[in-house]
């Protein structure tokens, strides 16, 4: 969520060629959070550390590296997911932009990368022994623990909020709404990611006073719409729309709304309704939406499969409360393990399936007021 580098994302864009020419070339125009941005923030704010880099990872590859010894960096892997979060990686054919990494770091030099695992094998063995399989980004490892297929949505309420599909097929969004991510499998898994999820319900709880889940019971207490109040939830900046230096606006209050009801209804529609838009940008790509899940630790909150199903007119499914993420990691090792052709499948229990009216006018009034504040 650092979003210091949104410009340096901005530069490398149109010293690619342009917006279309970078999602072409690594399925994701780039924004601050991307890898590269901050490879070339590093080089414009701190050239002497840019100058003693030898080798880029990121965490996971990082910690992988670490329980090897940490000492060769021929151990150094990753897989396709991460390494698609880079900027300077193409998901359609799994090979480093090399060209774009140069750029980013102002420099020709040499720089090791890690090699991209196969998700089905494992990729190193740390010093007791012990097989390291491949890893995968956080959307990704989700999306492999909910085991999900093509036709699956999956929101993720976390302290960012992320919308996501399972496709045989990769996405190139020029207009950086939607990043055409790889997954953990050997598919593609196109992402809509925003900064302010689980953290808007954090600054309900302390606004109100209240647990989460009174502030659940307040949100259904009150009416869709609020009564006409409405929040941009942009606490923290925003990835999508990108707007890293926006903040939070609550619109049209009054003295019937100013009530701990409406403002927690305000706020978790608020919060969905940017959600709301990632499935439609999905929709508009082409994904097909066959079954959206919600997971994540806001998704316990007894208001939001209420809410979330009425702002995006289908029927929701709340997956048991579980730890996906780890799930998915679990579920990569034992596939690693058999050495088969395709990930194990697990029982997962039951999913409770939610379904409310649909309330089109709410989405519509978030709308008018995210539109209303593009230069604010």
């Amino acid at each position: 969520n650092d979003t210091r580098s949104a410009s340096q994302a901005e530069s490398l864009n149109s010293e690619i060629g342009g917006n279309q020419v970078m999602a072409d070339a690594v399925g994701s125009l780039l924004v601050a959070s991307f890898t590269a941005s901050k490879v070339r923030w590093m080089a414009e704010n701190e050239r002497s550390n840019a100058d003693r880099v030898h080798a880029i990872a990121l965490p996971h590859d990082w910690l992988s590296w670490q329980l090897q010894g940490g000492r060769d960096f021929a151990h150094l892997f990753t897989d396709r997911s991460d390494a698609s979060g880079t900027g300077y990686f193409d998901p359609t054919t799994s090979t480093y932009r090399r060209d774009i990494l140069a750029r980013a770091l102002l420099s020709e030099r040499e720089i090791v990368l890690p090699k991209i695992a196969d998700p089905a094998v494992f990729a190193g063995v740390t010093t007791q022994g012990i097989p390291l399989a491949a890893g995968a980004g956080d959307n990704a490892a989700a999306a492999l623990g909910v085991q999900a297929e093509p036709g699956d949505v999956v929101i993720s309420l976390g302290t960012s909020g992320t919308a996501f599909a399972v496709s045989m097929t990769p996405t190139h969004d020029a207009s950086g709404t939607v990043a055409g991510f790889a997954d953990a499998t050997g598919r593609f898994l196109p992402l809509v990611c925003t900064l302010n999820a689980a953290r808007i319900f954090d600054a309900a709880t302390s606004i109100l006073g209240k647990s989460h889940d009174e502030v659940g019971a307040l949100a259904l207490s009150s009416v869709p719409g609020a009564h006409g109040l409405s929040l941009l939830p942009y606490f923290e900046g925003e990835r999508t729309p990108n707007r890293p230096d926006a903040t939070g606006v609550f619109s049209g209050m009054n003295l019937s709304n100013s009530n701990p009801a409406d403002i927690a209804r305000a706020m978790i529609e608020g919060m969905l309704s940017g959600l709301a838009d990632a499935v439609q940008a999905l929709v508009d790509l082409g994904v097909d939406v066959k079954r959206i899940l919600i997971i994540g630790g806001a998704a316990k909150n007894p208001a939001v499969g209420q809410i979330a199903s009425a702002l995006f007119g289908r029927p929701v499914l709340i997956p048991p409360a579980g730890e996906y993420v780890a799930d998915g990691a679990a579920r990569q090792a034992a596939w690693a393990l058999l050495a088969s052709a395709s990930a194990p499948v697990w029982d997962l229990g039951n999913a409770t399936l939610i379904e409310a009216e649909p309330t089109p006018q709410v989405l519509e009034q978030y709308r008018i007021l995210r539109d209303a504040t593009v230069n604010w």
